[in-house]
């Protein structure tokens, strides 16, 4: 009795001697090269300003913080002016916002003197 021949499970592929040579590269932009949709004059999404502003900027601010449930808070006032302030606990952090309010009327910046004079 002959044994059939046990078919192959896998089929074993040639192996080179050598490895294969890569393909070049294609060649990398240089820094401040335009891309291709630059090249091409497609407009981009991006301009230059998108919302033009109105003249008005911040020049007070008043950042209050408590970190956690049941701990001091604290708070900084702070002007352009000049005018710089910080409090810690609850009743110093009351009186520093009321101070951060009485300031924005007395502000040289935000009013200024020599403007209701000549008026």
């Amino acid at each position: 009795m002959n044994t059939p021949s046990r078919p192959r499970l896998k089929s074993l592929t040639h192996t080179p001697d050598q490895p294969p040579t890569a393909a070049p590269a294609a060649p990398r932009t240089t820094v401040g090269e335009p891309k291709d949709a630059a090249r091409k004059g497609v407009p981009s999404a991006l301009r230059s300003d998108p919302h033009p502003g109105d003249g008005r900027y911040p020049i007070a601010w008043l950042a209050i913080s408590s970190p956690r449930y049941g701990h001091m808070p604290t708070a900084a006032s702070r002007c352009e002016c000049g005018w710089d302030r910080s409090a810690i606990g609850h009743a110093q952090v009351r009186a520093l916002i009321e101070a951060h309010a009485a300031h924005r009327t007395a502000c040289p910046l935000r009013n200024p003197r020599e403007g209701r004079a000549a008026a």
